[in-house]
Formats: structure tokens, sequence, C-alpha cells
């Protein structure tokens, strides 16, 4: 399989949470780079297309994403960027 990434990613098996419209969930972030991410949660049907991942050891590190691909209850996203 080809790698499609123009960064690697970071394994990092940290801890976040899901956030968006005021509800937040609990997911573990599986690998990050400076694009995207995988995230592992208990229901992926409750993450809704474009969300905040906010890391939960430092509550000030925060990115918009977008979810890009889902399988069972990893799901992948593409961190978005504000203009």
């Amino acid at each position: 399989m080809d790698e499609k990434r123009k960064h690697p990613r970071t394994e990092v098996n940290q801890p976040g949470y899901v956030s968006s419209g005021g509800s937040v969930m609990h997911c573990t972030i599986v690998n990050i780079s400076p694009e995207g991410a995988a995230i592992e949660v208990e229901n992926p049907a409750f993450v809704p297309h474009r969300f905040r991942l906010v890391m939960a050891r430092d509550a000030s590190v925060v990115y918009d994403c977008q979810v890009i691909w889902s399988k069972k209850t990893r799901i992948g996203v593409s961190f978005v960027t504000t203009a």
C-alpha cells in the first residue's frame, strides 16, 4: 500500500477529547502528524464530521478536525486550517 501522507505520523497513544457543539467525548489519540491524526473512540457514530480535538494532557492544544475515514472504532482526521 502506497503512503499518501506528506508527513509521517508519530505514535503517541495519548488521551484526548472530541469536542463539538458543547458535547465532549473521550478518545485516544493513536498517532499524529502536522496534518492529521488517527483516534480511537468507543462509538464512531457519535463523532461529527467536523469537531475539535483537545489534548487531555494540555487543554490549550486544540485542533480543528475533519473526518477523512472511519474503520470500526478508529477514525482518521485531517487538521483544518482556518484562514
